[in-house]
């Protein structure tokens, strides 16, 4: 399923990003800066193999709440770099987000090698962000209609399930001859399936 590109329109440029229902992708590309392609390559691999604050990131990502997944890439004979992420809520909302957490401090080391990057707090970064973006012609979500709030609880519920059904009171109540009824139900078959897959 293809999504349809956001259009909203403000007293800035129009925000730009291809929906699949809650989500909407993110894609800049910018030119990396003459001989800058090897410290940006150090920065995007100290922050992934561990030596970075790779925890930080993670927590941070989290706090933000609305980010699904994030790519880095450097391409074009060490020439181009683009950033590529799919969030939840309004484009302004993500822009502003990144700047409160560290994220923010990744995007301006990450963009400081390219050319223009005006910096994440600065007023004109959104602009900039514009100029830069291009909407995917096709954007699939294999969960289209779930949030990253929505996905972070139902893990949640999930966990608290499993340990439920590890439990011998579980085991017991689904024994007894009470629970016959329950047991039998076209949902409880399921909701059991489910949790055995």
């Amino acid at each position: 399923m293809a999504g349809t590109p956001d259009a909203t329109s403000s007293s800035h440029l129009e925000r730009k990003g291809t929906k699949a229902g809650v989500c909407t992708e993110f894609t800049v590309f910018a030119k990396i800066k003459p001989g800058h392609a090897d410290a940006l390559r150090e920065l995007l691999a100290k922050t992934t193999s561990g030596s970075g604050d790779t925890a930080g990131n993670v927590e941070a990502v989290r706090q933000l709440g609305i980010l699904h997944d994030a790519r880095h890439v450097i391409f074009d004979n060490d020439t181009r770099y683009m950033f590529a992420s799919v969030f939840d809520g309004t484009w302004d909302n993500y822009i502003d987000d990144f700047g409160k957490t560290v994220v923010g401090k990744l995007f301006d080391e990450a963009f400081s090698h390219t050319e223009g990057f005006p910096g994440v707090t600065d007023p004109g970064v959104k602009d900039w962000f514009i100029a830069h973006q291009e909407p995917a012609g096709i954007f699939v979500s294999a969960y289209p209609d779930l949030t990253v709030q929505q996905i972070y609880k139902d893990q949640r519920v999930d966990e608290a399930f499993q340990e439920v059904l590890d439990t011998p009171e579980f085991r017991a109540m689904l024994d007894n001859p009470a629970s016959a009824e329950l047991r039998e139900t076209p949902a409880f078959q399921k909701l059991l399936e489910e949790a055995s897959a």
